[in-house]
């Protein structure tokens, strides 16, 4: 412990801890919006675990072997951005004083990506708390897969009264003690109050018992929360626990040391006045009349708390350097593909032959299990029903290093999990299920675009081709609901060749794939181009001089290619073009997408799905613009016009 480590005295510290409760004032005060009082019962946590317990060295943010720290209550955010300003992460006391502006680094909840040291995006409850999961699943993957000397370390997570009643958080915690991930230590954030007033107008919940059912060791500290040893001390506990997860609840009292508004609903949400501010700081012995104040003796402090892992991560760096694993631990971090071995999968099936879109992925997971040793993940009980098998060995407390996770029908938290494992790094997870079920997965997968994280959503039963189990179970709205997000990668491949271009994709692009396959069997096309995926949109029968173009996607570009043939015995000269993906498509050259769909040609579309959208490819969008029904799939698609002939009659009406 070097000199001015040992003069952390309980004064200093107690400074310390105010200067970041005036941190949380004041930073909501000058935006005129924002949350103050959660931060600032927060401060002593803060400062315990950024001075005593998480291993992290603030010159390098990324280190692969820090500490993970969420906040999943992001509406605290001030907290963790002025703790990562105070032990010198980056941050500037200016960016604290542009709190919540235009184009600044402290946005009003933490973005990942965008501020160093924040690990994932927080804000809609629960799902930082889920992300925490896939996190540690991770950390325990790469730690059994290389060795403790090369991956060594824990997630903390804290969340709120918020993120323990949201539905996502009970899936996230029973999936956690489920898997015994020892190493995932939660804080809850006890402080009885919501917006609307104490939790007790809507919440009873023992929290306690609960998360003892789910297989969680639970720490219940009472009313410490300015207690520093008494949390350090549960810490050191929770750390001795190697078996199961735990949660610390800490009864806190949501704006401390206010004299107006401590224990009360409005230091939630609502900015304190000038008057409370000042009475605030007055009670804190603080400067009243500045804002933003930080003295030199509490930024030292925190300071050496931020570079004393410095060290520490020399050390890390060195036996990385010095491991038999140094190659396939840079493997996992620095991911590679090999075309090749995606198109001899693409090359087994022949042109003429018959494969459900999700047997072809299949085929494609488990050859790249064979060479991308991070490859992780599974499915929400339906794993070979989605082709999500990866390996014979599944994740748990007794095989960490197992690939294969049995997420149970918890397609929420499998949807956060994924999110959180991504950020984590080292690790492609990919997790499966069927397609309408994306609904119950959308604020996760929302998040992984806005995030850039890196892994593959797996949807089945693609349409109503699913056939009897009905207009429950029928995607009808979903793919295009899925392409309405920003930055997701959807692709819906026609057949086997592009499913292997599609997972070529879905590696090599940075942010999340939603890849949309089929349950049915559907034709290997003559034309269908395992490069061209790429693009987004090509023919897959050509004509240099269309009178028409028929554009389909997934399971419909066979149809469209059966209707072609009748309209060219008809005398009509036809292109027939595959957009397995709108957003590849929408990436390209405006010359390249009029050579593909030329604007003076009319066209039509056909896809198993409502026709919202398709105006801006098709004069006439064939689809179904209603909800499905129960029959055998062949029946639903061909009752609901998804067949040659419908094509044909609107190609003809078009040219007529």
């Amino acid at each position: 412990m070097s000199k001015s480590a040992t003069n952390l005295t309980p004064e200093l510290q107690l400074k310390g801890i105010n200067v970041i409760r005036a941190l949380a004032l004041d930073g909501p005060e000058a935006a005129n919006s924002g949350h103050q009082g959660t931060a600032m019962a927060l401060a002593p946590l803060a400062h315990v675990l950024f001075t005593r317990v998480l291993r992290y060295d603030a010159s390098d943010p990324s280190w692969p072997d820090r500490d993970r720290f969420i906040l999943s209550a992001g509406h605290a955010s001030m907290l963790h951005y002025s703790m990562l300003y105070l032990t010198g992460h980056g941050l500037e006391l200016d960016d604290l004083r542009q709190f919540r502006q235009w184009d600044s680094a402290t946005p009003g909840h933490p973005e990942a990506g965008h501020t160093a040291g924040i690990e994932v995006t927080t804000g809609p409850l629960g799902q930082g708390f889920a992300n925490a999961v896939g996190m540690a699943i991770a950390e325990r993957f790469l730690r059994s897969t290389h060795g403790e000397e090369l991956c060594d370390h824990h997630t903390f997570v804290i969340a709120g009264d918020g993120d323990l009643s949201e539905g996502i958080s009970h899936e996230a915690a029973s999936l956690a003690g489920h898997l015994g991930l020892g190493r995932l230590i939660a804080f809850y954030d006890d402080n009885h109050i919501t917006i609307d007033g104490p939790t007790e107008l809507a919440l009873t919940d023992n929290a306690a018992a609960r998360f003892i059912s789910y297989g969680w060791d639970v720490i219940e500290l009472g009313e410490v929360p300015n207690d520093l040893n008494a949390l350090t001390d549960a810490v050191s506990r929770a750390k001795r626990v190697t078996d199961r997860p735990t949660l610390i609840i800490v009864r806190s009292r949501i704006g401390y040391p206010s004299p107006g508004l401590t224990d009360h609903h409005s230091a939630h949400g609502n900015p304190f006045d000038a008057a409370e501010i000042a009475a605030t700081k007055k009670a804190m012995r603080l400067p009243q009349d500045e804002q933003f104040w930080v003295p030199d003796d509490v930024l030292e402090m925190y300071r050496e708390a931020g570079s004393k892992g410095h060290q520490d991560r020399l050390d890390w760096q060195n036996r990385v350097d010095e491991s038999d694993n140094k190659a396939a631990w840079a493997d996992s971090w620095n991911l590679s593909v090999d075309p090749d071995q995606l198109r001899q999968v693409a090359d087994e099936y022949k042109p003429g032959s018959e494969v459900a879109t999700r047997k072809a992925s299949q085929a494609c997971v488990a050859a790249l299990a064979e060479t991308v040793t991070g490859l992780i993940g599974g499915s929400a009980d339906l794993t070979g029903n989605t082709g999500t098998k990866i390996s014979d060995t599944a994740q748990s407390a007794g095989a960490g290093q197992g690939q294969q996770i049995y997420f149970g029908i918890r397609e929420h938290a499998m949807g956060a999990a994924l999110v959180g494992a991504a950020r984590h790094g080292g690790v492609v997870p990919i997790a499966g299920t069927f397609l309408v079920f994306a609904d119950y997965m959308r604020p996760a997968v929302r998040l992984a675009a806005m995030s850039k994280a890196k892994c593959v959503f797996v949807w089945t039963h693609d349409s109503v081709g699913v056939g009897e189990d009905g207009p429950t179970h029928q995607p009808i709205e979903q793919v295009m609901s899925l392409r309405a997000i920003p930055d997701l990668q959807v692709i819906r491949p026609a057949d086997a060749t592009e499913v292997a271009g599609a997972w070529r994709l879905a590696l090599e692009t940075d942010g999340p794939t939603a890849m949309i396959l089929s349950r049915q069997g559907l034709p290997v096309l003559d034309g269908s181009d395992f490069e061209l995926v790429a693009q987004g949109a090509y023919a897959v029968v050509e004509h240099d001089s269309p009178d028409v173009v028929l554009v389909g996607t997934g399971s419909e570009v066979s149809v469209c290619i059966e209707a072609a043939s009748t309209l060219s015995t008809n005398g009509h000269s036809v292109r027939v073009v595959s957009m397995p993906s709108w957003s590849r498509f929408e990436m390209q050259t405006e010359e390249l997408q009029s050579s593909v769909l030329p604007p003076e040609v009319p066209t039509v579309s056909l896809e198993a799905g409502v026709t919202l959208g398709w105006e801006r490819y098709a004069d006439i969008p064939l689809g179904i613009n209603r909800f499905g029904a129960s029959a055998p799939g062949k029946t639903v698609l061909d009752k609901l016009g998804i067949n040659a002939a419908n094509v044909v009659a609107a190609a003809e009406d078009l040219l007529s």
